[in-house]
């Protein structure tokens, strides 16, 4: 479908969660979407023969989006 291999459609949904995250108004929910897109972007920085820029920063994101999560769902 558009002649678009399977990098490129997960490079593209990581995108579009990311976008979409910054639209949420809760911070949680806001953080859980991110988390998500930021782990499409790991897995996306893996698939291009191991991208470190993206998958050092995405991880990095990740970590800190589970940080507080975890932080908010212990009190």
């Amino acid at each position: 479908m558009f002649d678009i291999n399977l990098t490129e459609w997960i490079g593209y949904a990581a995108s579009l969660v990311l976008m979409i995250s910054f639209l949420m108004k809760n911070m949680n929910t806001l953080r859980i979407v991110n988390s998500i897109g930021a782990l499409l972007f790991v897995v996306y920085g893996i698939m291009l023969s191991l991208s470190w820029p993206i998958i050092i920063s995405n991880t990095f994101i990740l970590g800190v989006n589970v940080y507080y999560l975890n932080k908010y769902f212990k009190n």
